[in-house]
């Protein structure tokens, strides 16, 4: 298993290694202040790092707090983006502008973006995308819809 960013780009496979590295490049260009390219889950992320979230992961302390994902997979290359899953409105917009960008009809599973065709990638909307929530949104966003809420003892709760 690869250990480091880089290694992953290496490693993928010929048929793709161009788009994925295109894509990896679009994301990171785009990226707001706060996140980083990293690993994450044993794979490509794009996170928030301890330094800034030292909680990390509630799934996972060690790991850091997540947001985006770039994995080749058996027939596609898969973009993993939670911000558009934890916000309708960015999901609106996303599903929206999707067919302006592209000929290929948006695949899109649960957690997940599939790019079928090497050659028909919307790199540009990709790129929009990552712009349009910053690390102090996804935390709070983060915070309010994920984060398990700390238990009230039964002595707070006699008070």
């Amino acid at each position: 298993m690869e250990k480091t960013v880089k290694e992953i780009l290496i490693n993928v496979p010929a048929d793709r290694a161009e788009a994925f590295n295109k894509l990896h490049d679009v994301i990171v260009k785009n990226l707001p202040k706060g996140f980083e390219a990293g690993i994450s889950y044993g794979g490509l992320g794009y996170v928030i790092p301890h330094t800034l979230y030292p909680e990390g992961y509630h799934c996972k302390p060690i790991e850091p707090l997540p947001f985006a994902g770039l994995a080749s997979q058996k027939d596609s290359i898969n973009f993993y983006h939670m911000g558009i899953y934890a916000d309708p409105d960015l999901m609106e917009w996303f599903v929206t502008e999707y067919p302006k960008h592209t000929k290929q009809k948006l695949d899109m599973g649960k957690s997940c973006v599939r790019f079928k065709k090497m050659d028909d990638i919307p790199y540009k909307l990709i790129g929009e995308l990552m712009k349009k929530m910053s690390a102090k949104e996804w935390i709070a966003k983060y915070e309010a819809l994920y984060k398990p809420k700390p238990k009230a003892t039964k002595a707070k709760a006699k008070e």
